[in-house]
């Protein structure tokens, strides 16, 4: 598994410009290909719709404007990578819905890159819409990330393909899942450049030989195999109601990743159907919507 072909989405957001430093920091790790994508917003089954009068002046100014703020929002794309020495991008504009298009551009992709939804709920929800439809790994910056470059750049201002891994400090979420079995695999470029690689099991005691024996036995050996030393942490959840559910696994993945300097969350996404939890909650939602770390999801 390698990155290269990195797709990241490019959109007035004030950290939109983390997204692109990231994914030029890891075109240099893995001497990848960069596109960066901007949409208009305009689903691209309007052009398929004949009622729609493609003659209409009034729409023709209508998708001019939007594709005008598509190119304003790809003005720096360009110059923030050739700042960090990456050789290889491209951009374009779709005339699509952010996640509709992005999640059709991620299948000739190895990694989609998006932000993480506004706290005040404004827009679509790209990151849990493209992990449902994309069929890639998806990485989601936090909102509010860094604006700095965790790899040196020399004085002849290129940065070396050499330097830090941007993850340097990785927390695993582990439950066994095919969600979290596929979102390791796919994290594995990131997970052998790491300073250091923390798993994380909670309650494996209701889910007996599913983990190995000794719990995360089984993970950590699969992980050694791929050149990857990794530390154990085994947790129990709080239980809740009656029936003494699960409580809130996203939360303590959240704040084991704070104590643990963490700067990079692995873990499957939507083990339940997303509209259950969506409905009724699930580490996904809470993960997604709680998260100040960045986080490696796959579906």
């Amino acid at each position: 598994m390698a990155y290269k072909t990195i797709l990241v989405h490019v959109d007035e957001a004030p950290h939109s410009a983390a997204r692109i430093l990231l994914a030029g920091e890891l075109a240099l790790q893995e001497g990848a290909h960069v596109v960066g994508v901007a949409t208009t917003g305009i689903s691209r089954f309007l052009y398929q719709n004949e009622t729609v009068d493609d003659n209409d002046p009034n729409l023709a100014r209508h998708l001019d404007i939007l594709r005008e703020r598509a190119g304003h929002a790809l003005a720096d794309f360009a110059p923030r990578l050739q700042a960090l020495g990456v050789q290889s991008f491209e951009q374009r504009i779709l005339d699509d819905e952010p996640a509709a298009g992005l999640s059709l551009m991620a299948r000739h992709a190895d990694l989609l890159i998006v932000g993480q939804l506004d706290p005040r709920g404004r827009g679509p929800d790209v990151p849990a819409e493209v992990l449902a439809g994309s069929g890639k790994p998806v990485l989601v910056m936090p909102f509010a990330a860094r604006t700095w470059s965790a790899i040196a750049v020399g004085s002849d201002g290129v940065a070396s393909p050499g330097g830090p891994a941007p993850a340097r400090h990785i927390l695993v979420g582990w439950n066994a899942s095919r969600e979290a079995g596929r979102a390791l695999q796919d994290a594995l470029p990131l997970l052998r450049r790491a300073d250091s690689v923390t798993v994380a099991i909670y309650d494996a005691e209701a889910r007996p030989g599913v983990f190995g024996e000794p719990p995360g036995t089984d993970v950590l050996a699969w992980l050694e195999r791929h050149g990857v030393m990794a530390q154990l942490v085994l947790g129990q959840s709080e239980r809740q109601g009656i029936l003494k559910r699960p409580g809130d696994v996203g939360g303590q993945l959240l704040a084991l990743a704070g104590e643990r300097a963490c700067d990079l969350l692995v873990m499957g996404a939507y083990g339940h159907s997303r509209f259950r939890e969506t409905l009724l909650g699930g580490v996904t939602r809470s993960v997604l919507d709680a998260a100040t770390l960045p986080l490696l999801m796959s579906h």
